[in-house]
C-alpha cells in the first residue's frame, strides 16, 4: 500500500490516498499512463475513484461536493 499526495484542481488543498499497489508497481504503472496507455489499462486493479484520484487530486467526496451526481 502506497499513499499518493495530489493538488484538487478546484479547491487547491493537497489530498491524499491510500492505493493498493506496491512502489514499483505504482511506478511501473505511472510510466504506462504517462507514456499513452490508457488509465483503466494501466491501473487495471484499482477502483474508478482511485483512477480519477491519480488523475486529478480529486477525492470521491470532493467529486460529490462539485459535481452532484453527475
Amino acid at each position: 500500500m502506497i499513499t499518493i499526495s495530489r493538488k484538487c484542481p478546484f479547491t487547491g488543498t493537497i489530498n491524499q490516498m491510500d492505493i493498493p499497489l506496491t512502489a514499483e508497481q505504482y511506478d511501473t504503472q505511472i510510466g504506462a499512463w504517462q507514456g499513452g496507455t490508457l488509465i483503466q489499462n494501466a491501473f487495471p486493479t484499482l477502483t474508478a475513484d482511485q483512477r480519477e484520484f491519480i488523475k486529478t487530486g480529486i477525492t470521491p467526496e470532493q467529486w460529490e461536493r462539485i459535481f452532484g451526481g453527475v
